[in-house]
């Protein structure tokens, strides 16, 4: 006995349309085009939720250095400083704390200066 795909299919095309609805022309209307870009868009979602991670890394490291460089000193002896102290603070508090409480911040500048001579 073979199998009749009629509901199931259409559901699984109802539900790629629906993925792709406000997509530019063929894209939304016919369901090949709309396959594809719905392939495409969720491919780029991937990629860029592993991007999202790095460019969070970069804006928190230019935000430590913007603050490091007050006080006279350069990110990586910050960082290498804090490591010669054992302090182990990530770098989206250290970000947090350059820009909303900056004499914790210079504690810390303090702190690694100290541990680096």
């Amino acid at each position: 006995m073979r199998i009749k795909r009629a509901v199931s299919a259409l559901k699984k095309r109802r539900k790629i349309m629906k993925l792709t609805k406000g997509y530019w022309g063929a894209k939304s209307k016919l369901y090949r085009p709309a396959r594809q870009a719905m392939m495409k868009s969720l491919m780029y979602a991937y990629v860029g939720r592993r991007n999202r991670k790095r460019d969070f890394r970069k804006l928190w490291i230019a935000r430590i250095n913007a603050a490091c460089r007050m006080f006279d000193i350069s990110y990586s002896r910050f960082i290498d400083g804090l490591k010669k102290a054992n302090v182990d603070i990530n770098r989206k508090v250290l970000a947090d704390l350059a820009v909303n409480d900056i004499k914790a911040f210079e504690e810390l500048v303090n702190v690694a200066k100290k541990n680096l001579k």
